[in-house]
């Protein structure tokens, strides 16, 4: 199990939602700037990395 201080979890649950969102940005959004056709499977997945992330991040905030 990861142990983390107060200081490094309040750490990684800021940064941990900015890397969803560079995620969902890069896999959903960035297929409008590519010259081959939209996946939908890539689109699910890089909204389902998005909601991982979310809910570590939230799993973490909410640790005691």
């Amino acid at each position: 199990m990861l142990r983390l201080t107060p200081r490094r979890r309040v750490l990684l649950t800021e940064k941990l939602p900015d890397l969803a969102n560079l995620i969902l940005a890069s896999m959903f959004l960035g297929q409008f700037l590519a010259d081959r056709p939209f996946s939908v499977p890539l689109s699910v997945v890089g909204f389902v990395v998005w909601v991982g992330l979310a809910a570590v991040a939230f799993t973490i905030a909410g640790h005691d």
